[in-house]
Parts: C-alpha cells; structure tokens; sequence
C-alpha cells in the first residue's frame, strides 16, 4: 500500500521547486514531477501538491503564457494522469488552461480523485491583463479520509473564500502559491490564521527563487489550531516535505475554538 492512512491519517507531500530564469519548465516538468511523485509514493503519501503554475512557470508575459496554454484534457492532463496511475500518488498540479479565446490560471487534483478549480480572485497587472477570473469559488474533492477543496494563491488572502469552504465541509484546503518577497507575512502569519479562525488544515504550496525579489518558498502544511504540521525552511530551494493529517486534529480543534458553530450569520448582512 503506498498511502499512509493509519487510523484515518492522511499523509501528503509538498513539492517546492526552485526557479531559475531560463529554464524550460514546460518541456521538463513531466520528468521532473514523475520523479517528485515517485518519491512521494515511497514516502507513504496520498497526495502530492505542487506550486501555482507548477507545469510552466508563473510570470511569464501574455504571449508566453498563451503560446503555453492548453485545455483542460490535453497532453499536459494525460502525462500527469499517467503519472498519478503509475505511482498511485493523487496529484495537484497548475497550469494556463485555454477554454475558447480565455485563458484561466487553474488548477487541478487527478488522481484516485479529480476536480479542477480556476483561480478567482486575480491579483496585479499581470493576472488581470492575462486571465480571466473563474466563477465557481467552492471546488472540492476526496483524498483517504478528508474533503479536500483548492484556491490558487492570492484567493487564500481572502478571510470569505476561506470560511465559505469551511461552511461547505473542507477539511484540507489546497493553496497552490507563487507568493514574491516582501510578501512573506502571508505564508507566516496570514496562512495560519486562516487555518485557526475556519478550523481546517491549510496546504501552502509555492516555488523558490534566490533572486531578492523572486519567490520566498515558505511552503507549509498549517493545522486548525494555528500550529504548523511542517514546513520549508527559509532559504531552502527545491525541497519535498511530509505532513500527516488526522481527521481527529479537527474534531479537537472545532471542540475547543466552536467558530462556525457560534457564529451569527443574521448580523453578517452585507456592507452598507
């Protein structure tokens, strides 16, 4: 059996690749994910989740991004599908997915479980002069004992997208990132903040650069307490990582902090 699942812990893998500026992401990154899986599948775990954009590369320029772009189903779809069935490892990878004459920043879980999510919230000149926003904020999945449900980086910085997946049952929320310095204080403060106030595992998964302004890693597994499960050291370049999630650390935390229980929606009207 390649997945720990002892006693209803799920265990996942979190794989930060390093950029560098040049590299062809794109023509590698099957070999280069195949490898990760493979060592996750050795690892024990169910599921491996990679960074924002993981197939390509992030801030690419529209025209790159575009010449990059394929639709949901594609050759990127079936290399990553083979290599979920092959290593027995679920996987979340990202890329720029082409629907029409749109171009989505997306994500998608295949595997033993599959959905795909578009990314909602669109940050900068770059997102928004490249992507459209997806409309569909709560997209979910099953990974061994947990619902599953993903958002693709600046979506996490948003207290709503967060408590609406808590409010819909997910107890392991999936970010993939491509988090820039000086940003660092949403990966080592904000992450988990989000993971205490909606009660549920946070899974933040970026890239790492050694340039000053290039990706920070900060790549961490946050529990509902507010803990940290695991994490990337600073300054770690392409790293996998292990966290084991209990289902039980939920039950324990919902006890003790009761927010969604105590909450009081009839005086959440909207802003006036």
């Amino acid at each position: 059996m390649n997945a720990t699942e002892t006693a209803g812990t799920t265990r996942v893998a979190c794989w930060q690749p390093e950029w560098v500026a040049g590299r062809p992401y794109r023509a590698g990154f099957l070999s280069r994910l195949f490898l990760a899986a493979e060592r996750a599948a050795d690892g024990g775990a169910a599921l491996l989740i990679t960074p924002e954009m993981s197939a390509t590369g992030y801030h690419l320029g529209r025209a790159r991004t575009a010449e990059l772009a394929e639709p949901d189903g594609g050759p990127l779809a079936d290399g990553v599908r083979a290599i979920a069935e092959r290593t027995g490892v679920s996987i979340v990878y990202g890329w720029p997915e082409l629907d029409g004459d749109r171009i989505y920043n997306s994500v998608r879980i295949t595997g033993a479980t599959t959905a795909r999510y578009r990314k909602t919230h669109l940050y900068g000149e770059f997102d928004n002069s490249v992507f459209s926003a997806g409309d569909e904020l709560v997209v979910q999945a099953t990974v061994g004992a947990l619902t599953v449900g993903l958002l693709v980086c600046y979506d996490v910085e948003f207290p709503e997208t967060v408590r609406a997946h808590a409010l819909a049952g997910t107890d392991l929320l999936i970010v993939p990132t491509a988090l820039v310095r000086p940003w660092e204080v949403v990966a080592c403060t904000l992450v988990p903040a989000r993971a205490f106030e909606s009660q549920m595992f946070i899974a933040y998964v970026n890239w790492y650069s050694a340039s000053a302004d290039g990706y920070c890693g900060l790549s961490r597994v946050a529990a509902p307490d507010g803990t940290l499960l695991a994490e990337c050291p600073p300054d770690r370049a392409e790293t996998l990582f292990f966290a084991d999630l209990d289902p039980a650390v939920l039950t324990a935390a919902r006890r003790a902090t009761p927010y969604l229980a105590d909450r009081r929606p009839d005086l959440y009207g909207p802003a006036r």
